[in-house]
């Protein structure tokens, strides 16, 4: 059986001193996972990984290495015998195959860190091009080609075209462990997707509201899951029941009164009016109540901090007075990977990660259905945990996460399932 050999290429890990190894070793292991029910071998040596299968596992070496983050790029190779003549063939071979695609012009880069190799990088490139050239097959362009062919001569010769772009990052899983506030909006999963990028192991949890929000719009969060799941290698998403707690905001919002009369107060920074509806406070009431809910699922999985996809200025809820208080009510570090990014920016990620066609689904979450009005756009600290104490809901959360739906998706699933042997 013949064997396919796909050669990756590593990113910012290599910068690592002498954690490096630390770093190598969860690269490979996060391979191995997502290969565990396919037929494939995969080593790291020199700055460099091979991946070794048949071709029946390609299309889920393929997947693997189009999500996995840590790597700068990856490509398809020819293998050949460490001579010019067999890297003349092969690259008259890589050269057909780019000429099949459309391409006229090519170059060669090589690259020699086998120093014995009696050629060097300049002779290599000369030698190895001679028959593309000879023969008219393509023309040489160095600066503009419609193709690179490269040449690696290490303990085994190389030869292959463009490579494929990779996620780049830190391998997820040596950076400690988040959780993520997952929604069903377009933020939540961009914001899961750059801390996992810096290492972070990502798990999720979701506040569902039935029968306010509908089974599609949970549904539509553990897609967004599993698209994590890709990418992080696995997670799990904690489906929390939040009907109680936010009809206790709901109802306290429309009996609550102030002790002191302040509609009269004019905040000292901005000379605005405050806004002395509490129910315009609800959508604050009910992020505190997330925060504390979201601490007890973190603290229970050993979770070091919350992440949530808030940018500054984007929504009433994300203004600068607001995400104070919200954070007010976090009992660990909340780290906010969006904060400086603009919708169009969040929007392009989503895209280039899947999420954006499922976000955009139209099925509500219980934030937007539960939005007041006229929602608070400068939220004090002292009225809104004048509100929350009233609420008096402390119970109403623990109990909420002790009934916490737990399911679980992984990279290693999804390949078995799409791109098993049997398939």
């Amino acid at each position: 059986m013949d064997t396919v050999t796909y050669l990756v290429k590593l990113g910012e890990l290599t910068l690592k001193g002498s954690n490096l190894k630390e770093f190598e070793k969860r690269l490979v292991h996060n391979v191995q996972l997502y290969l565990e029910t396919v037929s494939a071998r995969v080593q790291l040596r020199a700055g460099r990984m091979y991946i070794d299968c048949p071709e029946e596992s390609c299309k889920a070496v393929e997947f693997t290495l189009q999500h996995l983050i840590g790597i700068t790029g990856w490509a398809r190779t020819q293998v050949c015998e460490k001579n010019i003549e067999s890297m003349t063939e092969a690259v008259y071979e890589q050269a057909l195959k780019a000429k099949e695609n459309g391409a006229k012009t090519f170059k060669i880069e090589a690259r020699r860190s086998e120093k014995q190799f009696s050629l060097n990088s300049y002779d290599i490139c000369r030698e190895a091009a001679s028959k593309v050239f000879d023969t008219g097959l393509l023309a040489v362009d160095v600066h503009n080609p419609d193709v690179t062919i490269r040449i690696e001569v290490r303990e085994r010769c190389f030869v292959y075209n463009d490579t494929n772009k990779g996620c780049r990052g830190l391998p997820v899983g040596t950076a400690g462990k988040g959780l993520l506030l997952l929604s069903g909006g377009l933020d939540s999963p961009v914001a899961g997707y750059r801390m996992m990028r810096r290492g972070m192991k990502v798990e999720c949890c979701y506040f569902h509201a039935y029968p306010y929000t509908s089974v599609e719009a949970q549904k539509k969060v553990e897609d967004l899951a599993q698209i994590i799941a890709q990418y992080g290698v696995e997670t799990h998403i904690n489906i929390i029941p939040f009907t109680e707690v936010q009809m206790r905001i709901k109802e306290i919002s429309r009996t609550f009164t102030w002790p002191v009369d302040l509609s009269n107060e004019k905040d000292v920074r901005t000379g605005i009016r405050i806004n002395t509806n509490p129910e315009a406070y609800s959508t604050l009431l009910l992020r505190m109540c997330m925060m504390r809910a979201a601490s007890l699922v973190a603290k229970h999985i050993k979770a070091q901090c919350l992440i949530t996809g808030e940018s500054l200025g984007q929504v009433a809820s994300q203004t600068m007075e607001n995400m104070e208080v919200t954070e007010s009510a976090c009992e660990l570090p909340l780290f906010r990977p969006l904060i400086g990014l603009d919708k169009e920016e969040i929007i392009i990620t989503a895209k280039t990660i899947g999420s954006y066609e499922t976000s955009i689904l139209p099925y509500e979450d219980c934030c937007v259905l539960f939005s007041p009005k006229h929602p608070v756009l400068r939220a004090r600290l002292q009225e809104a945990q004048m509100l929350y104490d009233a609420l008096d809901c402390d119970a109403l959360i623990k109990e909420s996460f002790e009934k916490r739906e737990v399911k679980m998706f992984s990279a290693r699933n999804y390949v078995a399932e799409h791109f098993g042997t049997n398939n």
